[in-house]
């Protein structure tokens, strides 16, 4: 529609230029002027052979009637306008649509347009409401499910992109995300006035990613941050319209970003040699690769359904109980809310990612298998702290593929019945009937849901702090 409506405005222009009226120019090419009014209104297309006569009529190419620009800023602005009034915002406020006329002044459209373009931005930055964002993850996760976790076209991506600076064995150096860089025209700069609310900034003007410094030797999740941030060039990302838009993107270059730190055919083929052995452990895929715990337990649900032949279930649970990532495609029931949203839901006590809080020695993965209403599990957990709370990461599969993994011996079991609420969830009939109605107790605020999240062009950023960041590097950067 928009195209029909500037080929409408370019016959307008043309034909006012000539000094024609819509009778007049309909008249020299076989038409009613009315005819001609519903194609400068972009109602109506004109067949090819009466476009050609309308720019022998008019003097000019047919080439300059099919320009996709606006002739001029007037009938720009009426293009603008009437394009915005088409939008699904303006749509769902059941107003009725404003046709620009000869009587309305230049500066009234610019503040038509203006108003549609902030009613737009506003829109934009609504986004990032919690449910929007608990709606749209479930929807991804359940999507992602489908496919197995798997992303064969940024697999091939990553893994060209990694054999290009020749890396071919063992953990990715910062040296080579470097290179890598500089293959797709960037230069990594590490500064100490990032943004609060951001993790990197690309200029993409300068050609630079400017990065946080190290905080310990080595940096490795510098590694990621560099990679994450070249992964929207290489992916083609342009600005998210939607928070779906925002998760899909971040999804895909977290998988960029662990593809490339753990290449397919090396994963592929260390996973292999330690399934033929019975010796799976995630422990040893994280270290073989120089990643996070996470990071290697993640990148097992992305291969080992496809090229293992294994279903299986990731969880990573704060300390106390609640889901912040999931993904299942081994029918493990997750714990969900009435939107099926996993995320803040709090998992059975008795299940490993749990349990393992209760140990003493964290060292090492826990190892349980876990008894559920879908079947039993065995479960492979490693504890961590991340500021001042504590996470475990777990990843778990069906009985059946146990024996392909390390701590298969472990005599830890536990049964759950959840979702039965008389498993873990409520307190026994001794205990209520003890304590019921003799207690009191302050529970812990969670700030961060009191705390809304910067509104901007990318959810949880602030483009005042963002863009005055960039203003005050450019000049280094030229």
């Amino acid at each position: 529609m928009t195209d029909l409506v500037t080929l409408g405005q370019r016959i307008r222009h043309f034909r006012t230029a000539q000094g024609l009226t819509l009778e007049q120019l309909g008249a020299k090419v076989g038409i009613a002027g009315s005819q001609l009014s519903l194609m400068e209104n972009g109602h109506r297309e004109p067949r090819l052979t009466l476009l050609s006569a309308i720019a022998e009529t008019l003097g000019v190419a047919i080439g300059d009637l099919l320009d996709v620009a606006p002739p001029n800023e007037r009938a720009g602005l009426e293009i603008d306008l009437l394009s915005l009034q088409r939008s699904p915002i303006y749509a769902s406020l059941g107003l009725p649509t404003i046709r620009p006329s000869r009587g309305m002044s230049d500066d009234a459209l610019r503040a038509l347009v203006g108003l549609h373009v902030e009613l737009a931005r506003r829109a934009s930055e609504a986004i990032a409401t919690p449910e929007e964002a608990r709606r749209s993850n479930t929807e991804l996760r359940q999507g992602m499910r489908l496919r197995n976790n798997y992303m064969p076209e940024i697999e091939k991506l990553a893994e060209d992109l990694v054999k290009r600076v020749g890396h071919t064995v063992g953990a990715l150096t910062h040296r080579s995300v470097s290179r890598m860089a500089e293959d797709l025209g960037f230069e990594l700069v590490h500064v100490n006035d990032l943004p609060h609310s951001a993790r990197s900034v690309t200029d993409l003007e300068n050609g630079r990613i400017y990065l946080p410094p190290a905080s310990i030797p080595g940096g490795h999740g510098l590694r990621s941050m560099a990679l994450q941030a070249m992964a929207h060039r290489v992916l083609g990302h342009s600005e998210p319209g939607s928070y779906a838009d925002f998760l899909q993107q971040r999804l895909e270059i977290n998988y960029f970003a662990a593809a490339c730190l753990m290449p397919l055919t090396q994963s592929v083929d260390f996973l292999r040699t330690a399934k033929e052995q019975r010796n799976i452990a995630v422990e040893d895929f994280r270290d073989a690769f120089g990643v996070t715990h996470e990071a290697a337990a993640l990148r097992f649900t992305n291969l080992a359904t496809e090229h293992l032949g294994m279903t299986l279930h990731f969880l990573r649970v704060g300390g106390e109980g609640g889901v912040y990532k999931a993904y299942e495609n081994d029918y493990l029931r997750l714990p969900v809310d009435v939107t099926g949203s996993t995320e803040g839901q709090l998992v059975c006590r008795r299940w490993s990612a749990r349990v393992a809080f209760t140990r003493t020695n964290r060292t090492t993965e826990f190892y349980q298998y876990t008894d559920t209403p879908e079947g039993t599990f065995f479960e492979s957990t490693q504890t961590g702290v991340s500021g001042a709370d504590e996470f475990s990461i777990t990843i778990g599969v069906p009985f059946a593929h146990a024996k392909w993994f390390r701590g298969r011996g472990t005599t830890n079991r536990e049964q759950s019945r959840c979702p039965d609420e008389s498993c873990c969830r409520r307190p026994s009939t001794e205990l209520a009937d003890r304590w019921s109605g003799r207690a009191w107790s302050s529970a812990k605020l969670h700030a961060h849901i009191l705390s809304p999240l910067p509104s901007g062009t990318f959810p949880g950023v602030d483009d005042q702090e963002l863009y005055a960041f960039l203003e005050a590097h450019a000049d280094y950067a030229g």
